[in-house]
């Protein structure tokens, strides 16, 4: 089925990923995708990670955490539209939580947006819960923010 792996975010590969994520988020909001500055260590230890779904073939989904204060900030969470609706989603968020667990982080937030009801259902469904909007994105209309105790 899917194996979830730690990957470099500069690999190659990943990288190719990142274009189809931000290819999707510009095709619900416009523009780049997503402005949100990533610095390139931001999913290396000790500073977060980043990881990868492979199917086999390719690369069909990914998530990653960078540190915000005492928190885990998830970026970059993606699944592939041919592999959508199979739990890989659920499946990298848990990886992605439990990663910023073991780092010591108390919560996992995120910013998503209200194009994005999927995503939104997924971490709701997950136990997330809204709060302040804390982001590159905060004071934005379509943004959502929430967060998970962990």
């Amino acid at each position: 089925m899917f194996k979830i792996k730690q990957a470099d975010f500069a690999e190659p590969s990943v990288r190719a990923l990142l274009v189809d994520v931000l290819g999707e988020l510009s095709e619900r909001y416009g523009g780049t995708g997503d402005d949100t500055p990533i610095a390139a260590d931001d999913f290396t230890t000790p500073n977060g990670a980043f990881f990868v779904a492979d199917d086999g073939t390719a690369l069909v989904g990914c998530a990653g955490w960078r540190r915000h204060g005492k928190d885990a900030e998830l970026k970059r969470m993606f699944t592939a539209k041919p592999v959508r609706g199979q739990g890989l989603g659920r499946r990298l968020l848990a990886t992605i939580e439990d990663s910023a667990r073991a780092a010591g982080c108390r919560r996992l937030i995120l910013e998503t947006g209200d194009k994005q009801p999927e995503a939104v259902a997924l971490y709701v469904s997950a136990g997330y819960v809204r709060i302040e909007d804390f982001g590159y994105y905060a004071g934005h209309d379509s943004v959502l923010s929430y967060a998970k105790d962990l």
